[in-house]
């Protein structure tokens, strides 16, 4: 499950040493971290990591074919992360050390920055191979965090990028060698500590309004 640690302005979100699928537990465990990074006071900023092989493989698939009835509280929880992520009053970096897929990939893309293991590790949307649809809300996202040439390749093909072609691609900011994501995520988002606040709340609120509007507009959760 998730944990939430703090080496002194930055606190850092480890989503897990598994697949970190959004299971609903894994949910809430990360809207409650993200809860005590709002309320904290003065200088701080907010690194999302992982360990081991995976940053995250998104939608818990298991879960979501034995709850079916709840396909779309289950969704509204999901794109209510993104929404959070994207518009929260601290600069934010995605440390990516392994495969960040479909809604996990969707997750780094809320925030800030992102830094990527440069030699192994794919960041990919696969949904166009395996017939899933974006939601309204994942396409906007998708769509104001990348250029439009790659998120159409992203979205329609399902290319892996991986750390250098994710540079070059503009997916992520920074690919470095594995034993330094974390800790450049880290230096990236001290970096930036002493933004923390409202103002920086609504500047990102006012930039993502439409986007934000989306992800929460749950009456076409499948398009």
């Amino acid at each position: 499950m998730p944990t939430l640690d703090r080496q002194d302005d930055v606190f850092i979100l480890d989503l897990g040493d598994t697949e970190n699928r959004f299971h609903p537990d894994w949910l809430a465990s990360v809207d409650a971290a993200l809860g005590e990074v709002e309320r904290a006071e003065g200088a701080r900023a907010l690194v999302t990591a992982a360990t081991g092989k995976f940053f995250s493989n998104g939608l818990d698939l298991e879960w979501l074919m034995a709850n079916g009835d709840r396909y779309r509280e289950y969704v509204v929880s999901v794109q209510e992360l993104f929404a959070r992520v994207l518009s929260l009053p601290v600069i934010t970096v995605a440390a990516i050390q392994g495969h960040a897929f479909a809604a996990g990939a969707m997750l780094t893309l809320a925030h800030d920055f992102r830094v990527m293991r440069a030699d192994r590790g794919f960041w990919c949307l696969p949904e166009v191979g395996i017939d899933i649809p974006f939601t309204p809300g994942m396409s906007a996202l998708i769509q104001a965090r990348l250029t439009p040439q790659t998120a159409h390749e992203a979205m329609t093909t399902g290319r892996r990028y991986g750390g250098g072609d994710a540079v070059a691609a503009g997916v992520v900011d920074l690919a470095v060698d594995e034993d330094a994501v974390r800790s450049t995520a880290v230096d990236l988002a001290g970096a930036h500590a002493g933004k923390a606040g409202p103002t920086l709340g609504t500047i990102k609120s006012r930039m993502y309004k439409s986007t934000s509007d989306t992800l929460r507009d749950g009456d076409d959760l499948l398009g």
